[in-house]
């Protein structure tokens, strides 16, 4: 069932994500993806705007963006039919959620941290994925660690850009800038 707490949502995510992936990223730089993305290539990504909420059956998700892709958005992508610059990276970070009874209405709230993904635009380095690069990392919270997800170099192309490219027209992005 959806909430119409959605800018609770991501705010009290936000802060969840500080403090739960924040104390993990330094024990995270070993962590590659099959197709060589290592987890470490997003350093900071903790601090990168939100692009927009996103709220599937399962939990809630915040996807941010570093600063060159937030001046992709701002220059009017997707709707001005520009290309997403090399350089410019995105994260989709997803938690499961939970009722806050502090909160009025009992607001549902971040809960676990699941998953986070990665895409990077670098067109040299992904030229089978139309220059962009995926990765996806499973947390484990009695580890306090990431996994990478996939099981060989074609995982990305088979599972995260084969569904991409139904938004080829948006340089393979669904996410569009939530208003503010």
């Amino acid at each position: 069932m959806k909430r119409p707490y959605t800018a609770s949502i991501v705010i009290l995510a936000a802060v969840i994500f500080y403090a739960i992936v924040g104390l993990t990223l330094a024990a995270q730089d070993n962590v590659t993806s099959p197709n060589g993305i290592a987890f470490s290539e997003f350093k900071g990504y903790d601090s990168w705007a939100v692009i927009s909420p996103s709220q599937p059956n399962d939990g809630v998700k915040a996807i941010l963006g570093n600063a060159a892709m937030m001046e992709t958005y701002g220059q009017g992508f997707p709707t001005n039919g520009a290309v997403v610059p090399d350089g410019a990276m995105m994260a989709k970070v997803e938690w499961t959620m939970k009722a806050n009874p502090l909160l009025p209405g009992a607001a549902m709230v971040p809960d676990a941290l699941k998953t986070i993904g990665f895409m990077v635009k670098d067109a040299k380095r992904f030229p089978e994925t139309d220059g962009w690069g995926y990765a996806q990392f499973d947390y484990n919270a009695a580890s306090a660690t990431f996994k990478a997800r996939g099981n060989g170099p074609g995982f990305a192309k088979a599972a995260c850009h084969q569904c991409h490219t139904k938004v080829k027209d948006r340089d393979f992005v669904f996410t569009g800038y939530a208003p503010r």
